[in-house]
C-alpha cells in the first residue's frame, strides 16, 4: 500500500516532499523550496505524521532512498535527499536548474 501511494505521487514534472511539520530539517527544506516560483500543482508537500501507514511509508522510503528520515525530497522521480541536501543544492545554484529541467517553475 505504501509503495503504491509513493509511486502514484511521484511524477516527472513535480517536486514531492514527504515531511513531518515539526521536523527542523523539513522546515529547512520547505523554506528553501519557498524561494522558487513553482507552477500551480508542481510542488506537493505530504505530511506523513499521524497517518496510519506512516511506518510503512518510512520503511518504503528507506528502501528506495537509503534513508528512513524525513524530509525526503523528490524532483520528478529522483530523490535528492533531505533538508541539508536541498539547502546545499540551492546554495550551489544547482537546484534551480533541476527544477527548470522538469518544467516545475513559472
Amino acid at each position: 500500500m505504501a509503495q503504491q501511494f509513493v509511486k502514484a505521487e511521484l511524477k516527472g514534472d513535480k517536486v514531492v516532499v514527504f515531511l513531518k511539520p515539526t521536523c527542523p530539517y523539513c522546515v529547512m527544506a520547505e523554506d528553501v523550496l519557498s524561494k522558487y516560483p513553482f507552477k500551480p500543482g508542481h510542488l506537493k508537500k505530504i505530511d506523513i505524521s499521524g497517518r496510519d501507514d506512516m511506518q510503512s511509508l518510512q520503511d518504503y522510503l528507506q528502501e528506495i532512498t537509503g534513508a528512513r528520515t524525513v524530509p525526503r525530497v523528490f524532483i520528478g522521480e529522483e530523490c535528492v535527499g533531505g533538508g541539508s541536501d536541498v539547502a546545499a543544492l540551492h546554495k550551489s545554484g544547482a537546484l534551480r536548474g533541476m527544477l527548470e529541467s522538469i518544467g516545475a517553475l513559472q
